[in-house]
């Protein structure tokens, strides 16, 4: 291109790009590029211009060349598609006619902040220090699969929406899918209309998506399979419309969803299952509207209030160390009858050693006795009565005072009945004096033996309530060593 061929705004920029000064075509400091499409030729730069600076440019001496531009409209395509740019761009608040194509591009930095554009092809892109999309309205997709930023990626308050065209109908708008980002992903306040894809990513840092709105009704609106963090997953008050999917995700930090709102009714809102995190934070978050999937996953710490959880939770394999905040067992136990899978004997060993962990023994003794009254209803109708004697009379081994009780019931009653009206001997002059209290353990207890029930034969409805005692005693014996038992090889 011949110099002669500039406009005087291409000169502005064309005589700063040595020295890397800013041009500034902005009437004010706070002016939006969302109307730049009405500026005149007076703010107007070909992107060919800038292409050849940044392809051929040089910088003075003892000077760093790049652009630096504010509030340009920029016509015609910004082709670098396998360029390898060492010079920065900078481009705030500008506004392109066509999405700027720097597939396979090798850049030192992009900074497109508060700009308008109709999407970014950036694939396989290698950024050495940064990339920043922050305030950014884009209407078409924004192609980073693949992409490698040494530095960080800048998204903060961005506005993504799908494109118009038809082919990119159903394309994601945000696609960062197997894309390595060296430090973090801040994405504070963005805005995505469709899916944001990041599966199979690796993210060194954190990636923040506090305040975040991610919309897509009816289909996946996270799309973060596999992906690997450095640290942690920043999603304070996310609002997200579809799924959000975490399926497989490795982040050894915290995942922090504290007071997100969740929504996809009919089908799978919040997915994470095969999943491995440190915490896994659902605090004070309004009940998710749709399917909770966490099988399998591994979690240090699972906080969550028991009000977050639908009506159908799928946690078949799901492990924890730690349940927060601590509240008692009664409390825990209905999400696992939300089961989708039924009865899972596992879910309730989970949930015990998870009180255990803690020194709550009280709470691991009241899920492991609510495991085996679930498994109770599962059993047919014909043998489901030994475990009903089991659980009235000890509970299973975890409440053995309930055999105390019943024994002093019965003692008290055998003591006063038979005080009242003492049974007859069976050979007079040779039976010992006769003691209520001691006949009435003598019935109860079938080991031991006090010499008065083989002494005294009673009569009427008192046979009766010795024979209620013979079978009582032997039904509570039997209990409480089926349930000390268990509790032995529980130990």
């Amino acid at each position: 291109m011949e110099i002669n061929d500039l406009t005087p705004a291409e000169r502005r920029v064309v005589d700063a790009f040595p020295r890397g000064e800013a041009v500034d075509f902005r009437e004010s400091p706070d002016e939006s590029s969302h109307d730049g499409a009405s500026w005149g030729p007076g703010r107007t730069v070909r992107a060919e211009v800038l292409r050849n600076l940044l392809v051929g440019g040089t910088a003075d001496e003892g000077h760093v060349a790049g652009i630096k531009l504010y509030g340009a409209r920029i016509t015609g395509k910004l082709d670098l598609k396998y360029a390898v740019v060492d010079h920065p761009i900078r481009m705030r608040s500008c506004w392109f006619e066509r999405k700027p194509m720097v597939y396979g591009a090798q850049l030192r930095a992009l900074v497109l902040g508060d700009s308008t554009l109709p999407g970014l092809t950036a694939a396989t892109v290698r950024v050495e220090i940064v990339l920043r999309l922050s305030g950014c309205r884009i209407d078409g997709p924004v192609r980073l699969a693949g992409a490698r930023i040494a530095g960080g990626l800048f998204l903060q308050g961005a506005v993504i929406r799908q494109g118009s065209l038809s082919d990119e109908a159903d394309e994601p708008p945000l696609q960062l899918n197997h894309a390595e980002i060296g430090t973090d992903i801040m994405a504070d306040g963005l805005t995505v209309h469709g899916q944001f894809r990041i599966n199979g990513a690796g993210i060194a840092g954190q990636i923040s998506l506090d305040g975040a709105r991610l919309l897509n009704p009816g289909g996946i609106a996270l799309h973060a399979e596999t992906i690997v963090v450095g640290s942690d997953v920043r999603a304070h008050r996310l609002h997200a419309e579809g799924m959000v999917n975490l399926t497989g995700a490795r982040i050894p930090g915290q995942v922090i969803l504290t007071r997100a709102r969740l929504s996809n009714p009919g089908d799978v809102a919040l997915r994470a299952s095969s999943a491995v995190m440190g915490e896994f934070r659902l605090h004070k978050c309004p009940t998710i509207d749709g399917i909770v999937n966490l099988r399998r996953s591994q979690f240090d710490m699972l906080w969550a209030e028991p009000s977050v959880w639908p009506p159908l939770v799928r946690t078949d394999g799901l492990s924890y160390r730690l349940l927060h905040p601590h509240l008692p067992a009664e409390e825990r136990l209905p999400l696992l009858e939300r089961e989708e899978d039924g009865y899972l004997p596992y879910a309730y060993e989970q949930l015990a050693a998870a009180y255990r962990t803690v020194g709550d023994e009280a709470g691991a003794r009241t899920a492991q006795l609510a495991k085996l009254r679930r498994h109770r209803r599962t059993q047919p109708r014909h043998t489901r009565l030994w475990g009903l004697l089991q659980d009235a009379t000890v509970g299973y081994g975890f409440r053995p005072l309930r055999a105390a009780a019943w024994l002093l019931a019965l003692t008290v009653t055998g003591t006063v009945a038979y005080g009242i009206t003492p049974p007859r001997a069976l050979k007079a002059g040779e039976a010992p004096e006769f003691n209520p209290l001691f006949y009435t353990l003598d019935l109860m207890l079938p080991i031991i033996g006090f010499g008065q029930e083989g002494a005294f034969a009673p009569a009427g409805w008192y046979q009766w309530l010795s024979y209620l005692l013979i079978v009582t005693g032997w039904v509570l014996a039997t209990t409480t060593a089926a349930g000390v038992s268990r509790s032995l090889q529980r130990q």
